[in-house]
Protein backbone atom coordinates (compact mmCIF):
# COMPACT_ATOMS: atom_id res chain seq x y z
CA UNK A 1 0.00 0.00 0.00
CA UNK A 2 1.25 3.58 -1.01
CA UNK A 3 2.55 6.00 1.95
CA UNK A 4 -0.05 8.23 1.04
CA UNK A 5 -3.04 5.59 1.49
CA UNK A 6 -1.55 4.76 4.34
CA UNK A 7 -1.63 8.05 6.10
CA UNK A 8 -5.14 8.40 4.77
CA UNK A 9 -6.44 5.02 6.49
CA UNK A 10 -4.50 6.49 9.60
CA UNK A 11 -6.79 9.90 9.77
CA UNK A 12 -9.85 8.28 8.66
CA UNK A 13 -9.25 5.92 11.92
CA UNK A 14 -8.04 8.62 14.06
CA UNK A 15 -11.12 10.80 12.83
CA UNK A 16 -13.70 7.85 12.95
CA UNK A 17 -12.49 8.04 16.63
CA UNK A 18 -13.78 11.04 17.59
CA UNK A 19 -17.05 10.78 16.38
CA UNK A 20 -17.39 7.15 17.84
CA UNK A 21 -16.82 9.54 21.15
CA UNK A 22 -18.96 11.99 20.37
CA UNK A 23 -23.09 11.19 20.98
CA UNK A 24 -24.10 14.61 19.43
CA UNK A 25 -22.47 13.62 16.27
CA UNK A 26 -23.30 10.18 15.96
CA UNK A 27 -26.70 10.58 16.75
CA UNK A 28 -26.71 13.29 14.23
CA UNK A 29 -25.39 10.44 11.35
CA UNK A 30 -27.96 7.98 12.61
CA UNK A 31 -30.73 10.29 11.89
CA UNK A 32 -29.18 11.15 8.56
CA UNK A 33 -28.62 7.41 7.78
CA UNK A 34 -32.26 6.91 8.12
CA UNK A 35 -33.71 8.97 5.41
CA UNK A 36 -31.76 7.55 2.62
CA UNK A 37 -30.74 9.96 0.73
CA UNK A 38 -29.33 9.78 -2.56
CA UNK A 39 -25.55 10.37 -2.49
CA UNK A 40 -25.97 12.02 0.82
CA UNK A 41 -23.03 13.10 3.24
CA UNK A 42 -22.52 15.29 6.01
CA UNK A 43 -20.28 17.51 5.33
CA UNK A 44 -18.16 20.76 5.74
CA UNK A 45 -17.71 21.89 9.78
CA UNK A 46 -18.93 18.40 10.97
CA UNK A 47 -15.65 17.30 10.28
CA UNK A 48 -13.54 20.14 10.24
CA UNK A 49 -14.33 21.66 13.90
CA UNK A 50 -14.25 18.48 15.32
CA UNK A 51 -10.23 17.53 14.02
CA UNK A 52 -9.60 21.13 14.66
CA UNK A 53 -11.48 21.04 18.32
CA UNK A 54 -9.59 17.49 18.92
CA UNK A 55 -6.21 19.53 17.12
CA UNK A 56 -6.13 22.76 19.15
CA UNK A 57 -8.06 21.50 22.54
CA UNK A 58 -10.69 23.58 22.01
CA UNK A 59 -14.34 23.36 22.84
CA UNK A 60 -16.82 24.76 20.30
CA UNK A 61 -19.97 22.89 20.19
CA UNK A 62 -21.95 22.07 17.15
CA UNK A 63 -23.54 24.95 16.02
CA UNK A 64 -25.27 23.33 12.60
CA UNK A 65 -25.26 20.58 10.47
CA UNK A 66 -24.48 20.30 6.50
CA UNK A 67 -26.38 17.74 4.45
CA UNK A 68 -25.72 17.38 0.97
CA UNK A 69 -27.21 15.26 -1.08
CA UNK A 70 -27.71 14.66 -5.08
CA UNK A 71 -31.48 14.09 -6.73
CA UNK A 72 -31.71 15.31 -10.13
CA UNK A 73 -35.22 14.72 -10.36
CA UNK A 74 -36.72 16.74 -7.30
CA UNK A 75 -35.04 20.36 -7.58
CA UNK A 76 -37.09 22.11 -5.40
CA UNK A 77 -36.33 23.99 -2.21
CA UNK A 78 -39.43 22.53 -0.39
CA UNK A 79 -37.97 18.88 -1.39
CA UNK A 80 -34.55 20.06 0.95
CA UNK A 81 -37.18 21.74 3.83
CA UNK A 82 -39.23 18.74 4.17
CA UNK A 83 -35.72 16.81 4.87
CA UNK A 84 -34.77 19.79 7.13
CA UNK A 85 -37.73 19.02 9.34
CA UNK A 86 -37.46 15.34 9.37
CA UNK A 87 -33.95 15.63 11.02
CA UNK A 88 -35.03 18.15 13.51
CA UNK A 89 -37.50 16.07 14.38
CA UNK A 90 -34.87 13.39 15.10
CA UNK A 91 -32.20 15.56 16.58
CA UNK A 92 -34.21 18.87 17.58
CA UNK A 93 -31.05 20.59 19.49
CA UNK A 94 -29.18 20.19 15.86
CA UNK A 95 -29.52 23.48 13.37
CA UNK A 96 -29.75 21.17 10.15
CA UNK A 97 -29.05 22.81 6.71
CA UNK A 98 -30.06 20.36 3.46
CA UNK A 99 -28.82 20.99 -0.02
CA UNK A 100 -29.09 19.37 -3.24
CA UNK A 101 -26.29 19.49 -5.03
CA UNK A 102 -27.92 18.94 -8.13
CA UNK A 103 -29.61 22.62 -8.37
CA UNK A 104 -26.77 24.19 -6.13
CA UNK A 105 -24.65 24.76 -9.50
CA UNK A 106 -27.71 27.15 -10.26
CA UNK A 107 -26.57 29.37 -7.15
CA UNK A 108 -23.25 29.46 -8.01
CA UNK A 109 -23.07 30.22 -11.66
CA UNK A 110 -20.99 27.04 -11.58
CA UNK A 111 -21.50 23.96 -14.71
CA UNK A 112 -23.67 21.21 -13.36
CA UNK A 113 -22.37 19.25 -10.44
CA UNK A 114 -21.82 15.31 -11.24
CA UNK A 115 -22.31 14.68 -7.79
CA UNK A 116 -21.69 15.43 -4.17
CA UNK A 117 -18.19 14.72 -4.57
CA UNK A 118 -17.81 17.16 -7.21
CA UNK A 119 -20.07 19.74 -5.42
CA UNK A 120 -17.47 19.68 -2.35
CA UNK A 121 -14.56 20.04 -4.30
CA UNK A 122 -15.48 23.16 -5.42
CA UNK A 123 -15.60 24.20 -1.42
CA UNK A 124 -13.60 27.74 -0.95
CA UNK A 125 -11.43 25.51 1.87
CA UNK A 126 -9.59 22.09 0.94
CA UNK A 127 -10.46 21.45 4.96
CA UNK A 128 -14.30 22.05 4.24
CA UNK A 129 -14.43 19.54 1.24
CA UNK A 130 -14.98 16.72 4.02
CA UNK A 131 -18.29 14.41 4.16
CA UNK A 132 -19.04 11.41 6.44
CA UNK A 133 -22.14 9.04 6.44
CA UNK A 134 -23.35 5.91 8.20
CA UNK A 135 -23.06 3.11 6.16
CA UNK A 136 -25.47 0.16 6.37
CA UNK A 137 -23.51 -2.26 8.37
CA UNK A 138 -22.29 0.37 10.99
CA UNK A 139 -19.34 1.26 9.31
CA UNK A 140 -18.37 5.04 8.37
CA UNK A 141 -18.54 6.10 4.30
CA UNK A 142 -15.92 9.25 3.46
CA UNK A 143 -16.35 11.69 0.88
CA UNK A 144 -12.71 13.10 1.02
CA UNK A 145 -11.80 14.93 -2.44
CA UNK A 146 -8.36 16.36 -0.94
CA UNK A 147 -8.23 13.88 1.76
CA UNK A 148 -8.10 14.76 5.81
CA UNK A 149 -4.13 15.63 5.62
CA UNK A 150 -5.13 19.55 5.45
CA UNK A 151 -7.57 18.98 8.55
CA UNK A 152 -4.80 17.27 10.42
CA UNK A 153 -2.38 19.29 9.70
CA UNK A 154 -3.96 22.28 11.27
CA UNK A 155 -3.83 24.60 8.26
CA UNK A 156 -6.90 26.56 6.56
CA UNK A 157 -6.13 25.95 2.94
CA UNK A 158 -7.19 28.20 -0.29
CA UNK A 159 -8.60 26.42 -2.37
CA UNK A 160 -6.36 27.21 -5.71
CA UNK A 161 -9.91 26.90 -8.29
CA UNK A 162 -11.99 29.33 -5.89
CA UNK A 163 -10.92 33.23 -6.53
CA UNK A 164 -8.75 34.50 -3.59
CA UNK A 165 -11.24 36.67 -2.66
CA UNK A 166 -13.82 34.25 -1.65
CA UNK A 167 -11.15 32.65 0.88
CA UNK A 168 -10.11 35.18 2.66
CA UNK A 169 -14.69 36.78 3.17
CA UNK A 170 -14.57 33.69 4.32
CA UNK A 171 -11.72 33.57 6.69
CA UNK A 172 -13.20 37.09 7.86
CA UNK A 173 -17.12 36.13 8.28
CA UNK A 174 -16.29 32.81 9.75
CA UNK A 175 -13.79 34.23 12.50
CA UNK A 176 -11.79 31.15 12.24
CA UNK A 177 -8.28 32.56 13.04
CA UNK A 178 -10.31 33.96 16.43
CA UNK A 179 -11.65 30.40 17.37
CA UNK A 180 -8.74 28.46 16.57
CA UNK A 181 -5.47 30.89 16.41
CA UNK A 182 -3.29 28.32 15.90
CA UNK A 183 -3.81 27.43 12.28
CA UNK A 184 -2.03 28.57 9.56
CA UNK A 185 -3.33 30.21 6.30
CA UNK A 186 -2.08 28.20 3.41
CA UNK A 187 -2.84 29.88 0.10
CA UNK A 188 -1.05 28.19 -3.11
CA UNK A 189 -2.06 29.77 -6.89
CA UNK A 190 -5.42 30.57 -8.10
CA UNK A 191 -6.83 28.58 -10.96
CA UNK A 192 -8.34 30.11 -14.08
CA UNK A 193 -12.07 29.62 -12.72
CA UNK A 194 -13.51 32.63 -12.27
CA UNK A 195 -16.81 31.58 -10.38
CA UNK A 196 -18.10 31.51 -6.41
CA UNK A 197 -18.21 28.17 -4.37
CA UNK A 198 -20.46 26.68 -2.44
CA UNK A 199 -22.18 27.38 1.06
CA UNK A 200 -20.89 25.47 3.79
Amino acid sequence: MALAALASTELTARTEALLRADATRWRCLTAMQALGLPDGWIVAGFLRNLVWDHRFDTRTGLNDVDVVYFDPVDLGREGEQQLEALLAEAEPQVCWQVRNQARMHLRHGHAPYRDCLDAISRYPEYETAAGVRLGPNGTLEWLLPFGLEHNWAGTLTANPTVPLPVFQHRVQQKQWLAIWPELRVVVKEVGPRSDGAPDA
